[in-house]
């Protein structure tokens, strides 16, 4: 067995440490998402709490860890006498992002259960994690129905699984870290509420610091069993404060004035719910006997705040993360009662201000939307050139409507277009191909019925064998690769009509993270086209591309379409299962060089030859109209919607879908 990284010997990262060990000393907290670039010591610490972790005693020969002292009396492996056990080292169960969902909550032998009438359940990995950790690195990446059953079992404390009438239920309690890189795309809202506390995590910036890490973890890597014998010492002591911790929690006491407090923040940065209230309380409280006190004061109401709250005031993608610190501290100190004179200095160590930093890691100041800047584009104060002018702020987003590749795929689970899944509504069945999961009762019954003579059936059974069994086939929604093609020229300049065009972009952006879809950016203007974002499940580096989207200059058309051909066939290698929606944002102009406008056609015509579903977002105005964007959907095999037909509310969309007209294709819908 590997020797883990020391827990002690992290540099820096307070708030991560902090979050882990407030989770091992009151489970209750609900667990910790932590949030960062690659590299910086997640699942290393992960790893290592769980040496920190007191041994758990168990049922001898229970496959779910059952606690001798009060056994579970729904256990499958029961009914177990109370009594003595035997103890084991705390657990930690990493879940893979590819996972099953029978590897997740366990699975039931159907076949043995139809032909033997034995209900056998092998257990998955909620049951191995009881009473331990449970971690799930890139959770953003795991599959959404996925996700809620972990996080169903996490606030039930069991697991159920139920199938074809056979139920089984055992408890799952455990602590929950999940971890992720948000370049790589967003948990939804919804989800990241159901965890406790988030912490952001950042490389330090200082010099000393980081050569500390590369010391430390070349000294590890050299002779693990070593390095942590040295960092011995500090690990015994602080699995003592955590054990001490865990007996003082019970005698904390949380007044009324921190509740008022913790109360007021909630509803200060309205936050949704009652569930960031109940996390706050029960951090606050830890907080307390982690510094070994029996009431809360209000630095703990502040540090709770700092890690219940960030993740649960945001609404959608595009909102930076974080706390408004001095919102918070004008808040608590409205709050903080009369006769709080007796308290400590609010802005010394022991007060509601801000708690000094420490050797804590310095983070990246936090922006708004309108302060992104991406690299390689211009940024917003540079003077413009080559008849360019400067990026236009996007209108506010709005709600699009749906936009679906057509026929079934195979795809990544998500919200878009149809797709055969494992969950959704069933549609028939099949033979297996592999194990059995999903068993179509009806279909195996049929399939059985005309060879119960020949089997010499006796009685009133039926005689089912594998070659009757029977596989569901399921119908949901898969999520697709949607690539926007903008167009940046000198005919799409005006302020206005630019900042309607991004608001566009930016709803679409905003309707395929909710859908679950990767993304891309190709913008072009001038003489070329770009990639302004390759294809990625991060929605909001595409909004901070968009943000300094430059415009001016000629009509490139063609050079767009082709760029987007050469991205959609190296994505097409990489996933071939994941379709993707062509989006192209432009008024259908083209000029510059030789036959622009029979150039872009050709161009067109090569994705309506690969079979790419495609969206025209016609940007015309004005009283007089071209047509180019609907000649350009011809061209492309797809459809064309104006800036207004594309709210899902628009009438004017409304009356063209019902009249079925201008539509040259039904590619895409």
């Amino acid at each position: 067995m590997s020797t883990a990284y020391p827990f002690t010997a992290i540099v820096g990262q307070d708030d991560l440490r902090l979050g882990l060990l407030l989770n091992a000393v009151s489970p209750a907290v609900g667990g910790v998402l932590v949030r960062g670039e690659k590299g910086t010591a997640k699942s290393t610490a992960v790893r290592a709490l769980a040496a920190l972790m007191p041994e758990v005693p168990v049922v001898a020969g229970c496959r779910f860890s059952c606690d001798p002292g009060a056994p579970d009396p729904a256990c499958p492996d029961g009914p177990h006498e109370a009594g003595s056990g035997v103890s084991r080292a705390a657990r930690t169960v990493e879940l893979p992002v590819g996972a099953s969902e029978d590897r997740l909550v366990g699975a039931l032998d159907i076949e043995r259960a139809l032909a033997d009438g034995v209900k056998a359940f092998e257990p998955g990995l909620l049951a191995d994690a009881h009473r331990g950790i449970l971690y799930v690195d890139e959770v953003n990446l795991l599959h959404d129905h996925l996700v809620d059953l972990l996080l169903d079992a996490a606030a039930m404390g069991a697991s159920y699984v139920e199938r074809e009438g056979v139920s089984v239920r055992h408890a799952a309690r455990f602590l929950l870290v999940g971890t992720m890189n948000p370049e790589e795309g967003e948990l939804r809202p919804q989800l990241l509420d159901r965890f406790g506390l988030t912490v952001e995590v950042a490389a330090s910036r200082e010099t000393d610091q980081r050569v500390e890490v590369v010391r430390r973890r070349l000294a590890y890597d050299d002779d693990p069993a070593g390095f942590a014998g040295r960092w011995a010492e500090e690990e015994g002591a602080l699995r003592e404060r955590i054990v001490a911790a865990r007996a003082l929690l019970p005698q904390v006491a949380l007044g009324d004035r921190a509740l008022r407090q913790i109360a007021a923040t909630c509803a200060a940065f309205e936050v949704d719910g009652m569930r960031a209230d109940i996390v706050m309380a029960r951090t606050a409280t830890a907080l307390a006997a982690w510094a070994g006190r029996t009431d809360v004061l209000a630095e703990d109401v502040r540090q709770a705040a700092l890690l219940a709250l960030p993740h649960r005031r945001r609404r959608n993608p595009f909102d930076a993360p974080g706390l408004d610190e001095d919102k918070l501290d004008d808040t608590l100190q409205q709050n903080s009662g009369e006769g709080e004179g007796d308290d400590p200095d609010p802005d010394g160590p022991g007060g509601g201000g801000r708690p000094p930093q420490g050797d804590a890691p310095d983070t990246p100041p936090q922006s708004g939307a309108g302060d992104r800047d991406a690299p390689g584009l211009p940024s917003q104060g540079r003077p413009a050139g080559d008849g360019e002018q400067q990026p236009v702020r996007a209108a506010e987003p709005y709600r699009t409507k749906m936009l679906s590749v057509p026929g079934i795929g195979e795809g990544a689970a998500g919200r878009r277009s149809r797709a055969r899944t494992e969950h959704g509504r069933t549609t028939g069945a099949r033979r297996p191909e592999g194990a059995l999961t999903k068993l179509h009762l009806a279909a195996t019954v049929q399939a059985a019925a005309p060879h119960q003579h020949a089997r010499g059936r006796t009685g009133r059974g039926l005689v089912v064998r594998r070659d009757d069994l029977r596989q569901v086939t399921r119908e949901g929604r898969e999520g697709n690769l949607v690539l926007f093609v903008v167009d940046g020229s000198g005919s799409m300049a005006a302020r206005q009509r630019m900042a309607a065009v991004k608001g566009a972009v930016l709803s679409l952006l905003l309707d395929a993270y909710q859908r679950r879809d990767k993304v891309g950016l190709i913008t072009f203007r001038g003489r070329t086209a770009e990639v302004a974002l390759p294809p990625t499940s991060s929605v909001d580096a595409a909004a901070a591309r968009l943000e300094t989207l430059p415009t001016g200059g000629r009509t490139p058309l063609a050079a767009g379409l082709l760029k987007a051909h050469d991205v959609l066939r190296v994505e097409r290698l990489r996933d071939p299962s994941r379709r993707a929606l062509l989006v192209v944002v432009t008024d259908g102009r083209a000029t510059g060089g030789p036959e622009p406008v029979a150039l872009a056609a050709r161009a067109a015509r090569l994705h309506e030859a690969q079979g790419t579903a495609s969206v025209v977002v016609d940007c015309e105005s004005g009283h007089v109209r071209l047509g180019l964007a609907t000649a350009l959907a011809r061209d492309l095999g797809g459809t064309a919607v104006t800036l207004d037909e594309l709210r899902a509310d628009s009438i004017a969309g409304l009356i063209r879908d019902v009249r079925g007209t201008n539509t040259p294709s039904r590619r895409a819908a």
